[in-house]
C-alpha cells in the first residue's frame, strides 16, 4: 500500500490555489516560461488570456527571457488582469548557472550585491514594483555561500520587496534542513524536478509538509512518460474522459503540490486548467500514488 504522502488530502475552498505560510495564494498550476526565447512575450500573455494566473521564470538569460515574461505581463494586465490577481516568481541563478558571457549582475561583486543586482535587474524586465516569490536557483556547493545569498534574499522581504522566498533544485534534505535552522526568514516554497531518479522527494516533500513549505515541482510530465503510459493511469483517464496528462496533474494538485507546465499549446493550456473541474477519489489517488512507487 502506498505511503499516506500519496495519497490525496481534502483541497481548500479554491482549488486552483493553495495559501503559503507567508499568506501569498499561490496557484495549484504555474505557467513555466523556461526556453521560449523569443516567443516568450506572446507565449505568456496567451497563458494569461487563458487563465492563468502565476508565472514562473528566473534571471538567468541562457535558459529564461525574464524581460520577454515582462512584455507578456504588460500586454495582459494591458486588457484588464490585474497586477493582484497575477503570482509573479523568478530566481537568482548563482554564477556557475549563467552564461558567463551574458551575466545580469556583476560576477566579481559579493553574493549580497549580486542578489540585489539580480533583483533590481528581475524589477525592471518584469515590469513589476515587487515579486511574490523569489527563488534561489540552486544551492551552492558551500552551504555558507548558500546562507549569505539567502541572508541577502532575507533583506529583500524585509523591505518588502518580495512576499515570500523559497529554493530550487535541492535534493539533499540535509541542506535543506540546514537552510531552514538558519533562515531568519524560512523557504515558503522548494522547486524540484519531479521524477524517479529521486524517488519523487519522498523524504523532502515529508519533510515541507511537517515545515509548512510548498513543493513546487517541474518537468511533471517530460520527466515521467513511463507512468503517463501506465495501463492503470490511462483506464482512468478514460473514465473520466480526460487524458493521462490531465489526471497526473490533477493527482499531484489534490496533494498540495503547485505543478509547473511549459506547454506553448493553446488547447493544451484550456485542458490543463480544466483539471480543476473534478476530483479524484482517495481510492484512486492511492492507485495513482501505487504507480510513483512502482517507477524505476
Amino acid at each position: 500500500m502506498p505511503s499516506t504522502d500519496l495519497v490525496s488530502r481534502e483541497g481548500g475552498a479554491d482549488e486552483r490555489q493553495i495559501i503559503s505560510a507567508f499568506g501569498v495564494a499561490m496557484p495549484r498550476l504555474i505557467y513555466g516560461t523556461a526556453w521560449k526565447r523569443e516567443r516568450t512575450a506572446a507565449i505568456v500573455e496567451l497563458a494569461l488570456r487563458q487563465g492563468f494566473r502565476g508565472v514562473d521564470t528566473a534571471c538567468q538569460p541562457k535558459h529564461y527571457n525574464e524581460r520577454g515574461v515582462g512584455e507578456g505581463l504588460a500586454a495582459a494586465f494591458g486588457t484588464g488582469l490585474a497586477r493582484s490577481e497575477t503570482y509573479v516568481q523568478t530566481k537568482f541563478t548563482p554564477f556557475a548557472g549563467q552564461d558567463p558571457n551574458d551575466v545580469p549582475y556583476d560576477p566579481k561583486a559579493s553574493l549580497s550585491r549580486q542578489v540585489l543586482q539580480s533583483f533590481q535587474a528581475s524589477l525592471r524586465n518584469l515590469r513589476t514594483d515587487y515579486l511574490d516569490g523569489l527563488l534561489l536557483h540552486s544551492p551552492y556547493p558551500d552551504d555558507k555561500d548558500t546562507l549569505e545569498a539567502w541572508r541577502a534574499m532575507e533583506s529583500l522581504y524585509d523591505k518588502g520587496g518580495v512576499r515570500q522566498l523559497g529554493l530550487s533544485n535541492c535534493y539533499e534534505l540535509p541542506r535543506l534542513e540546514s537552510l531552514c535552522r538558519n533562515a531568519r526568514i524560512k523557504p515558503a516554497a522548494i522547486q524540484n524536478r519531479f521524477y524517479a531518479k529521486t524517488r519523487y522527494d519522498k523524504d523532502i516533500r515529508a519533510f515541507c509538509r511537517e515545515s509548512g513549505i510548498i513543493y513546487q515541482s517541474f518537468w511533471t510530465l517530460t520527466a515521467n512518460p513511463e507512468v503517463l503510459a501506465a495501463p492503470d493511469l490511462i483506464e482512468l483517464a478514460a473514465k473520466y474522459g480526460r487524458s493521462p496528462a490531465q489526471m497526473f496533474f490533477r493527482y499531484l494538485t489534490q496533494l498540495d503540490i503547485a505543478c509547473l507546465t511549459g506547454t506553448s499549446s493553446k488547447d493544451h493550456m484550456r485542458q490543463d486548467l480544466s483539471i480543476f473541474e473534478f476530483r479524484l477519489s482517495p481510492a484512486e489517488c492511492e492507485s495513482l500514488g501505487a504507480l510513483l512507487l512502482r517507477s524505476p
